[in-house]
């Protein structure tokens, strides 16, 4: 021990370790499962499928008339960015289902944090 450092008591049958400090985690992992997510089911969040962009001064917009075509910074079956909440967390691939558009995620982002 160094100075000033103070003896830990023993402890005794029964009690707990504090702040998980000795834990056997030898055993098997809890499997997760969808109902442990259900406090945060009707959390609303915003998803945006970003098929490309382009950049232009207002007044250059503001000249725009309906059937005007925009060149966007993508190509035809390049992969859209999927954000929610304006991050990015997957890429993926325009699909048709019974007439409708919809995403195909054909990539998760992971999260640096």
């Amino acid at each position: 021990m160094a100075n000033g450092d103070l003896p830990l008591p023993p402890l005794s049958a029964g009690q707990g370790v504090p702040m998980g400090l000795g834990v056997d985690r030898s055993g098997p992992v809890p499997t997760k499962t969808a109902e442990d997510l259900e406090q945060v089911f009707d959390v609303p969040v915003t998803v945006a499928a970003v098929l490309g962009s382009h950049k232009m001064p207002i007044g250059d917009m503001l000249k725009l008339q309906p059937g005007a075509v925009l060149e966007l910074d993508r190509r035809v079956g390049e992969a859209i960015d999927i954000l929610v909440n304006d991050r990015l967390v997957a890429r993926g691939e325009v699909v048709i289902v019974e007439d409708k558009l919809g995403v195909t995620m054909t990539e998760i982002i992971k999260a640096d944090r």
